[in-house]
């Protein structure tokens, strides 16, 4: 790929959001109720390719029952204020009420409260009595005190999710996450990210994870551009790691890790160009934060916005818009797509006339900056 002369002493490649491309339609179409949205991480499969974040806005037990009843995946944040308190409904009722200004330093004593594990135990079997698939995250930081925890309560998919996580992290002051040791020992799946280049995704698919997160997660509620300086473009970042994903096929003579967008995912549009450039499923924050049933009661944030140090995030006003069964199947209540998601990917696929996912993979898309009127 072309580089750019960013100065004489500085080169960069080109990278583009979903704002810059879009996807073309073929001379093939088809009916959208012959579309199939399904799809299959190791021995779970899902009718829609949709997973709520583990964000304590988006996630409780009771709306990640539902959301398993709905065809998708929910995921529990296991460091959320659900393992950290017996009760937690009034101190998500008084961060939705908090004033901005002093909303960070609030949620800040909030989270500090330490994460029991007997919660941890007795969410994720409440989750499991629903019979739906049982999904919960720890960041690598926690991974290695609570693991144990999460596998003996039954979890049958296991998230390590961070801003970024790498599979050669290096510390002088603790001995770091072995991710292929920990892995190989596990009998669950894992899924592990962030990841938003090409290199560290392989990386990541040979400690024998079963999916990748592409991106940093929490776009609508994330600061990381401005606190840090890092920012990965999401059109480009999952096109290189679905390169990683297809190159790591060969490698491993045929093992197929599966490629999830995380972040950015806000409206219809993005989850069909996330597909597009070559993810299996999307994980969703701020749109499923608009639900009525949302714990964040019309506010999204994550866990970078109650950071001890250096919070990376914010609670920002998403609103309470629909049921989450019409934020996900419809019928839509507008154009501007935030309701009927499935409803929207469905018929992007039949007008560019493929049946299913791993086909509308292969759509044609083209860079084309959208310029709002």
């Amino acid at each position: 790929m072309t580089e750019i002369e960013i100065g004489r002493g500085k080169r960069g490649r080109r990278a583009y959001s979903f704002d810059d491309i879009a996807v073309v339609p073929s001379r093939r179409t088809r009916d959208p109720e012959e579309v199939s949205t399904s799809w299959q991480i190791d021995a779970y499969h899902f009718d829609i390719p949709f997973i709520a974040a583990p964000m304590d806005s988006v996630v409780s037990p009771a709306t990640a029952v539902e959301f398993g009843k709905l065809g998708g995946l929910g995921v529990l944040d296991l460091e959320g204020l659900w393992t950290r308190y017996a009760e937690p409904e009034p101190l998500l009722a008084e961060i939705a009420a908090l004033d901005p200004a002093s909303a960070t330093r609030r949620m800040q004593q909030i989270y500090a409260e330490p994460i029991k594990p007997e919660l941890i135990s007795e969410r994720l079997t409440q989750i499991r009595r629903a019979g739906v698939t049982v999904a919960g995250a720890l960041s690598p930081q926690r991974t290695r005190e609570h693991w144990k925890t999460v596998v003996d309560a039954g979890v049958d998919l296991f998230v390590i999710r961070g801003t970024t996580v790498s599979a050669e992290h290096v510390s002088s002051h603790a001995e770091p996450l072995n991710l292929k040791r920990f892995i190989y020992e596990l009998d669950v799946p894992v899924v592990v990210g962030g990841a938003a280049s090409y290199t560290a995704a392989l990386h990541l698919m040979r400690t024998g994870a079963a999916g990748v997160l592409v991106g940093f997660g929490g776009g609508a509620a994330h600061t990381t551009r401005q606190s840090l300086g890092i920012h990965a473009p999401m059109a480009t970042a999952i096109a290189d790691v679905a390169a990683a994903r297809r190159d790591y096929l060969d490698e491993s003579g045929g093992r197929y890790v599966h490629v999830i967008a995380d972040g950015g995912v806000g409206r219809s549009g993005d989850v069909v160009k996330a597909i597009a450039c070559g993810s299996d499923a999307v994980m969703v924050g701020a749109a499923f934060a608009r639900a009525h049933e949302a714990p964040g009661r019309g506010f999204h944030w994550g866990p970078e916005a109650h950071h001890g140090e250096l919070p990376r995030g914010e609670r920002v006003g998403v609103g309470s818009l629909a049921p989450l069964a019409e934020i996900l199947h419809g019928p839509g209540r507008g154009a501007d797509g935030t309701t009927n998601l499935v409803g929207a990917l469905k018929r992007s696929m039949a007008t560019t006339g493929y049946s299913d996912l791993k086909e509308f993979q292969r759509v044609e898309v083209v860079v084309s900056p959208y310029v709002s009127s």
